[in-house]
């Protein structure tokens, strides 16, 4: 069973959380109506390397930011998402 190290309730079941979508950064050119748009939204490519996701713990409603390696899986960083990616925030995990 995958667990997720949670900054506030400590290791806990994957099954306990709520997967909110990779962090990425925005196209502020895109419309809802254009082509730019559908492009972000719906042709993403899963690469490699780390990708950092937002993520709920559903018994708490705590949310927190999980650095994760694509070609592992294995979860590198965790933290609050209040914490804005702070080294005070910063849970690192083996």
């Amino acid at each position: 069973m995958k667990i997720i190290p949670c900054p506030q309730n400590g290791p806990r079941p994957v099954s306990e959380f709520s997967f909110a979508g990779a962090v990425e950064p925005r196209d502020e050119t895109a419309t809802d109506a254009s082509a730019a748009w559908a492009e972000q939204v719906f042709f993403k490519e899963n690469g490699t390397g780390v990708v950092t996701e937002l993520w709920r713990h559903n018994p708490s409603a705590f949310w927190l930011y999980l650095e994760r390696c694509r070609v592992t899986d294995r979860i590198i960083k965790a933290y609050p998402a209040n914490a804005a990616n702070s080294a005070d925030g910063e849970e690192e995990h083996d």
